[in-house]
């Protein structure tokens, strides 16, 4: 579904690539969580998938991004959006109406969706998301993170193959970010979509997630499994990611000799494994 091959991308303005020999490929249907400190590449990373770069930001552009087959230099960002649907960390910029419902409507007529399916394509992305009851009011009106709620149920209205959002749950609580995290991971398993999401939170991606990216100076630092990448709790401490206080503690675990299992990415894991060492 997605391949990048030896991607280096420099900004015109920039003194060194943002983006550095990363190859890359991920697999049809698979939830990839991206983390890494501030200035790793992880947003330019999700520009290489949605076309954004090399189409819109100008720079040094080396590799090839492969998306369902297609070359994203050769491909117009027109064709792009209909593969690639894309939720960015300034969800306002993306609204273009005054109303939820007509918010939704737009990216469907503009993209030349039957008006037989329109209704149903917005009650299933609303309700996907948990915000059936905002269908009639203004965006003004809404929280940060009810528009966010917004922006996403938009894109997963045009059934997109491959979903990149970046930091999602930026403006939202701890538990309406699990709430979203569930709710994308429901609906990506139930159609088999590709999701790339940036994320700071590195819980959420270790319980949700197939795999993980950690990216630092634009490369990839750690790739694997969320109980792999998990394990490297010194590394990622380094890079500025704070673990959760169950990874840690079954970490030290393992340190002493008491553990020999994964890592655990979830509180639930790491009681089990406490409880085996007590036992």
């Amino acid at each position: 579904m997605i391949e990048l091959q030896n991607v280096t991308f420099r900004y015109r303005e920039g003194t060194a690539p943002t983006i550095n020999d990363v190859s890359l490929l991920i697999p049809d249907g698979q939830f990839v969580g991206v983390t890494g400190a501030a200035g790793s590449g992880k947003s330019t990373l999700t520009h290489t998938l949605n076309g954004i770069v090399p189409h819109c930001y100008p720079g040094d552009f080396y590799g090839k991004v492969l998306i369902c087959g297609s070359d994203t230099v050769d491909t117009s960002l027109t064709d792009i959006s209909r593969m690639v649907g894309s939720v960015c960390q300034d969800v306002d910029s993306q609204m273009v109406s005054t109303v939820v419902e007509d918010e939704m409507l737009f990216g469907l007529e503009n993209f030349g969706v039957s008006h037989d399916e329109i209704d149903a394509r917005v009650d299933e992305a609303l309700a996907a998301m948990g915000i059936s009851d905002l269908r009639e009011r203004t965006i003004a009106g809404l929280s940060g993170g009810q528009r966010q709620k917004v922006a996403v149920a938009e894109i997963l209205a045009l059934h997109p193959a491959v979903l990149v959002l970046d930091e999602p749950t930026a403006e939202l609580d701890p538990v309406s970010s699990r709430s979203v995290f569930a709710q994308l991971k429901e609906y990506a398993t139930q159609r088999g979509t590709t999701v790339v999401v940036v994320e700071q939170k590195i819980a959420l991606l270790g319980e949700y997630a197939d795999r993980i990216l950690v990216l630092k100076n634009g490369a990839i630092l750690l790739d694997g499994a969320p109980s792999e990448v998990l394990g490297h709790a010194d590394t990622l401490l380094a890079e500025g990611i704070n673990c959760p206080r169950s990874t840690t503690l079954v970490e030290r675990l393992r340190r002493r000799g008491l553990h020999e299992g994964r890592a655990a990415r979830t509180v639930d894991e790491a009681v089990d494994v406490v409880r085996e060492v007590l036992a």
